[in-house]
């Protein structure tokens, strides 16, 4: 991989944005702002995923960002861009960007990745962080009196093959939490397949619950069916009563009249008698014999008002015990007329509360299905 241009904005030192062209072979660079090859190799390495605040000679990882002088004021945060070229002659731009308090962001070719996978990028060309390629004081000592393991690092670095290493040990982690996770999915398995059997169970109590209700509502319906049919039945039996008790009453009523005109009759009949007794008393020396004849009609007249005033009573009490059916009637009609009421609102009530029961056999049904 080849470094072309470095461009840096709030890094350390570098307040104002620089951008510096870096050659094969350059040593001992001076930045604009006086700044030596340690900050710009320090820059390089950040831009990379160095990620050790110890390797940066900072405190913490923030402490990159210019901290500010008497005379300039503090940066809210610091990016390094890197320009460069790959082995397949394909430009590579990748920026680093820390802020306060939000930490870093890694963008390469204008796409936001992680930090692995720009280490990744830079381990497959053969160079990274911690690459030897990336000299800086007192690196040739340590390069001397490194271990084995570390020479054979820098020996993989330079063959090329450390992202495969980064690779491989990115699988191996995968492939321990994939058991990981395989072992979880057994214990889940198991738990679910108790939980399962649990849901079967309920849904076939869902669906009786359902059955019974759906007939509990047909056995709901058929009775109030039978109670608005014999209710129906009643009134009508009673407004056929009324209407014979009606036509009993109108009977009565004639025959009370015919007997209030026969009465009205014989009293004018007997006013009649009554003025020829008067005028037969006067005669009655002379007539005697007649006038006990009158008598005995007058006799025979009386007994039949007599009759006819027990007739009279008699129809009276008749009347009477038929304005007594009439009122019995009439109660009876009103008090089936307030049952037949009651009932169509029982039912009208009903019918409200059928899509309450809808909905929840509906959620009975959905829950079965989804169990």
């Amino acid at each position: 991989m080849e470094i072309r241009k470095l461009r840096l904005s709030g890094f350390k030192s570098f307040v104002e944005p620089a951008e510096l062209r870096i050659e094969p072979g350059l040593t001992g660079v001076v930045g604009p702002n006086g700044c030596g090859k340690s900050n710009l190799l320090e820059a390089i390495r950040w831009v990379m995923g160095e990620n050790s605040p110890k390797s940066m000679r900072s405190g913490g990882m923030e402490d990159v960002i210019f901290a500010g002088t008497e005379a300039r004021p503090p940066r809210d945060f610091a990016e390094v861009v890197l320009d460069a070229r790959d082995d397949a002659g394909e430009e590579l731009v990748v920026t680093r960007r820390i802020e306060r308090g939000a930490g870093s962001a890694y963008r390469v070719n204008g796409r936001d990745v992680r930090a692995k996978d720009v280490a990744l990028v830079f381990a497959d060309a053969a160079t990274g962080a911690h690459s030897p390629a990336l000299v800086s004081q007192g690196k040739i000592a340590q390069v001397i009196a490194a271990k084995p393991a570390e020479r054979r690092m820098m020996l993989e670095e330079a063959a090329g093959i450390a992202g495969l290493h980064v690779r491989r040990r990115d699988a191996e982690n995968k492939l321990r939490s994939t058991e990981k996770n395989l072992e979880r999915l057994s214990d889940l398995m198991a738990g679910l397949d108790s939980q399962i059997a649990s849901l079967r169970r309920q849904a076939r109590q869902a669906e009786r619950y359902r059955e019974l209700s759906d007939q509990i509502r047909v056995a709901e319906a058929r009775l109030l069916y039978a109670r608005w049919r014999d209710a129906a039945a009643a009134a009508e039996a009673a407004r056929k009563e009324a209407s014979a008790a009606d036509a009993r009453v109108g009977e009565t009523q004639a025959a009370t009249a015919e007997a209030e005109k026969q009465q009205r009759e014989l009293a004018e009949k007997l006013v009649e008698l009554r003025d020829e007794l008067a005028d037969r008393r006067d005669d009655a020396s002379a007539h005697g014999h007649r006038m006990a004849a009158l008598s005995t009609q007058l006799e025979a007249a009386e007994q039949r008002l007599a009759d006819l005033d027990r007739q009279q009573q008699r129809l009276e009490e008749d009347r009477f015990d038929a304005d007594r059916m009439t009122r019995d009637a009439a109660e009876a009609l009103k008090r089936l007329e307030a049952e037949l009421a009651a009932g169509e609102k029982a039912l009208a009530a009903d019918e409200e509360r059928r899509p309450a029961f809808a909905r929840d056999v509906e959620r009975t049904e959905s829950a079965g299905r989804a169990a």
